[in-house]
């Protein structure tokens, strides 16, 4: 709720401060948009992206949903940075790159965000639909699994149900995003969001 209100102020100081620069209505909306859906670390996201194989909207939605982009957040389960990794899973996906963990910090954000966009690559190939990809993000792969082996919540290799209340509502606020960031995206690319 407070975020809403918060959200809400943030747009009408926008809107009076783009009227009385000049700005118009599109300009607002994109000083929205940026406030709302951040594009930071953009040469990482780019990088790791394109070098895995996820779109950049997936990576920005899951920084954003995870730690709102605070490099060193920790959650109260212990997971980390920016894209909030478990340290074992951190760990076992840095060995799986090559990479030695005691020389990389989770809390770095090029690390994080490689090692997260790298899990969210090994996910999708897994189970290759983007909802699916963030339950197993939030509840763990093999949680999953069993999911999608049950008739009650997985039929055809797709989630119908998701048991977990904390998933479910992660699916739908990740998705959610990952929309809005594929608009921004596409207009940025369409030169329409500078």
């Amino acid at each position: 709720m407070k975020q809403a209100i918060k959200r809400s102020v943030t747009a009408i100081i926008l809107v009076a401060l783009a009227i009385a620069s000049g700005y118009g209505i599109q300009q607002i909306y994109y000083a929205i948009q940026a406030k709302n859906y951040p594009l930071a670390y953009t040469e990482y996201v780019e990088k790791y992206a394109k070098q895995y194989d996820v779109p950049e909207a997936a990576v920005y939605a899951v920084i954003k949903v995870e730690s709102n982009f605070v490099y060193n957040a920790e959650s109260y389960k212990k997971a980390r940075g920016l894209m909030q990794l478990m340290p074992g899973t951190f760990e076992w996906l840095c060995q799986k790159e090559g990479l030695d963990p005691s020389e990389h910090s989770i809390d770095d954000p090029e690390t994080n965000i490689r090692i997260g966009t790298c899990y969210l690559s090994f996910l999708y190939k897994e189970f290759e639909i983007w909802d699916t990809v963030f339950a197993a993000y939030n509840a763990g792969h093999g949680v999953v699994r069993q999911w999608l082996a049950d008739s009650r919540y997985g039929k055809d290799g797709h989630l119908i149900n998701i048991p977990y209340s904390e998933t479910s509502g992660y699916v739908k606020k990740v998705s959610s995003v990952m929309e809005a960031y594929q608009k921004i995206l596409k207009e940025k690319s369409e030169g329409n969001g500078s």
